[in-house]
């Protein structure tokens, strides 16, 4: 995505939702550099990456925001810091003979979206939270604090549920390393106190099952970037199976894509918002049973990373 976003005022408000989903693990005809980009290649650097995911551990220093609570695991697992103290990441389980899978949504909204929300369009999903609650689905839930703040009693009700636990997905979801789908980038201040920011608006509403797991907005890094998150005591987490759900029209192209990447210990990367991913719900329907028939068993994050 490039900078022609911008041309016109209207256009930019549609295109940033459209550039934090798309970087989120978007649409399955996009071009092979943004696919690339949504993996999380290109920005991060080939060292970083490799070497922090290769230094996996149980034990590590875990964020403030992440204390033990009821119905969350009593120290969620993280990654020991990769070279040079830089923050972790994480991209599928290493043991990848058991048959685990862990469905992760991302729930996005920008910084300066309330007027579209205040307007009527939905970046909340309840009928997609149902659906896994119905289907005994334990899922991850990446969220940004400015979700949180919008839908502060969803919040609450996903992060109480021992079902769910909620990572952390910035506050603004702007871009933490640029160039980054159009994204508003911040720099290495900003960034570190965008994620507190977002730790502290889950525990304004409520929500305690929260795990000290970060994901970047676009899944956008690079060396300088982790660096700045070196003291949050957070692990990244990526994804290796990119759902293709953001802005399809089709579940069954969606379920599809989904159930041709699954692998033993794979991430794959929904999104939990209404208005611009309107079929994940009925992709989700199509995708558990198949899983489960194929001999799957789902976890959230924190049981991968645990292995």
């Amino acid at each position: 995505m490039t900078n022609s976003v911008r041309k016109v005022a209207a256009a930019a408000a549609v295109a940033v939702l459209g550039a934090a989903l798309a970087g989120c693990g978007g649409g399955a005809g996009a071009p092979d550099a943004g696919r690339e980009a949504r993996m999380g290649t290109p920005a991060a650097s080939g060292s970083a990456s490799a070497s922090a995911s290769a230094s996996a551990s149980a034990s590590a220093a875990r964020s403030p925001a992440a204390s033990p609570q009821a119905g969350a695991p009593a120290k969620p697992p993280t990654m020991a810091p990769g070279p040079n103290g830089l923050t972790p990441v994480f991209e599928r389980a290493k043991q990848q003979t058991d048959k685990t899978v862990a469905l992760t949504f991302d729930a996005d909204m920008t910084s300066d979206q309330g007027p579209r929300a205040a307007g009527g369009e939905h970046f909340d999903n309840p009928a997609l939270i149902s659906a896994l609650r119905t289907l005994k689905v334990p899922s991850t839930i990446f969220m940004t604090g400015r979700w949180a703040e919008e839908y502060p009693d969803q919040a609450k009700s996903i992060g109480t549920d021992p079902n769910f636990e909620i990572a952390n997905h910035s506050y603004s979801h702007h871009a933490f390393t640029s160039p980054c789908y159009g994204l508003p980038v911040l720099d290495t201040a900003a960034a570190r106190a965008d994620v507190d920011r977002a730790f502290a608006a889950f525990r304004q509403a409520g929500a305690v099952n929260t795990v000290p797991y970060f994901r970047f907005p676009g899944g956008c890094y690079d060396d300088q970037s982790l660096r700045a998150l070196s003291t949050a005591g957070v692990t990244a987490v990526q994804w290796d199976v990119v759902s293709g759900d953001a802005f399809a029209k089709d579940p069954v192209a969606v379920a599809e894509q989904v159930l041709a990447g699954v692998k033993p210990g794979s991430v794959v990367v929904m999104h939990c918002t209404r208005s611009a991913a309107p079929v994940t719900e009925e992709a989700v329907r199509r995708i558990v049973p198949e899983l489960r028939k194929r001999g799957y068993r789902f976890v959230k994050v924190s049981e991968l990373i645990g292995k």
